[in-house]
């Protein structure tokens, strides 16, 4: 059976959980819950101590998305987009860019966002328009990006744009900060599910950035794209998880206390079978986030297809249990009596961000091909 530590504090966790049902009703960034992350050092945990993280191993960085996403997606999506700026800048950055970008995200001294999808380029990142013309010691970049978690709160953003004609090899990645002129940002986009998300698109117009603040060399970008999904799907399996879970907590709580036909729902058979079948699934996809975050830990050749097996298995098992909790406590489960409506919403976007599960599939099926 997978370890039943707790990561983060009781303390911290019920102050997430009081708060989770006000940020979904009033679709408001939670501003003192990441203050609250950042002051348990929850942002850095797998970066190096030198850049201001802890060094944990990346397993540790799941188990807390899990615990938190358990209580409140909408803050867990806080840990899974700094992880996705601190990954890419850990594996693309250099010195400079490291002591100065990764170490502000790791320390949490505001939040990253992470820039690739377009209106014409979701799934496929080969047809990115976001152009970055090389001008004088400066590259501008002129472009929109939608769909982008904590757009007008991050302090910098990491933007995905064409260095090249080559669909993929003429990618590159670019630090943009906050203050940056032409930086602008378009309407908040309202959500069906973690709504204390930020989401919106970004603007880049005419924005001039240093050289100095590309990412790797030219034409690197869809190599670090992807070795970032690699670590970041793995996060998302794990939020999955943790929804799942706490979906599952409630209905099992209600179950034993809702009499029915004289007993107890959770002494129906069909009842119990349906709760075989969930809690199996959630012990299942546990333990596959745990095998994708220990091929992260010792940089396995096998990264990809377990980091892709885990946020497709997991997600959906999320959407599962999710949906089926509400069923489970019928008229009840269709309220806001219960966070389980909530829970059901919140766990239909890990199905798609990050690579939807559709393309998880076809990744998997190709690593298996290679075997």
């Amino acid at each position: 059976m997978p370890e039943r530590q707790n990561y983060i504090s009781r303390a911290v966790i019920e102050k997430i959980q009081a708060s989770a049902q006000q940020i979904d009703e009033m679709e408001s960034f939670p501003h003192e819950n990441f203050r609250l992350l950042a002051e348990q050092g929850l942002f850095g945990l797998h970066i190096s101590k030198k850049y201001g993280g802890s060094e944990q191993p990346f397993y540790t960085n799941a188990k807390v998305v899990e615990e938190v996403a358990n209580v409140c997606a909408s803050t867990s999506v806080l840990l899974c987009t700094q992880a996705l700026t601190t990954c890419l800048l850990e594996l693309g950055g250099n010195e400079d860019q490291k002591s100065n970008y990764l170490r502000a995200l790791a320390e949490g001294k505001y939040p990253g966002a992470f820039c690739v999808t377009e209106k014409q380029a979701g799934s496929d990142v080969s047809n990115i328009q976001t152009q970055a013309v090389f001008n004088d010691d400066s590259y501008v970049l002129t472009g929109e990006k939608s769909f982008i978690t904590n757009a007008g709160e991050a302090g910098v953003y990491l933007v995905l744009a064409r260095t090249g004609s080559h669909p993929t090899k003429g990618l590159s990645f670019f630090v943009v900060e906050a203050c940056a002129p032409g930086l602008e940002f378009g309407e908040h986009v309202e959500t069906l599910g973690v709504r204390g998300s930020s989401v919106g698109t970004v603007i880049l117009n005419k924005v001039s950035v240093p050289k100095e603040n590309m990412l790797g060399i030219e034409g690197s970008g869809f190599k670090l794209l992807m070795k970032t999904f690699n670590r970041s799907r793995t996060l998302v399996g794990a939020q999955g998880v943790g929804i799942a879970k706490g979906a599952f907590q409630i209905a099992l709580n209600y179950l034993k206390e809702r009499i029915q036909f004289g007993k107890p729902l959770s002494e129906q058979p069909i009842i119990q079978c349906m709760l075989a079948e969930l809690g199996t699934k959630i012990i299942t996809a546990e333990l596959l986030v745990k095998e994708a975050a220990m091929h992260i830990d010792k940089e396995t050749s096998e990264i990809e297809k377990y980091a892709s097996m885990a946020k497709y298995y997991a997600t959906d098992m999320a959407m599962q249990v999710t949906t089926d909790a509400v069923q489970l406590l019928g008229g009840y489960g269709f309220t806001k009596l219960y966070p389980l409506e909530r829970m059901m919403r919140d766990a239909k976007v890990t199905q798609i961000y990050d690579g939807t599960n559709q393309i998880q599939r076809i990744i998997i099926a190709r690593q298996l091909l290679k075997e």
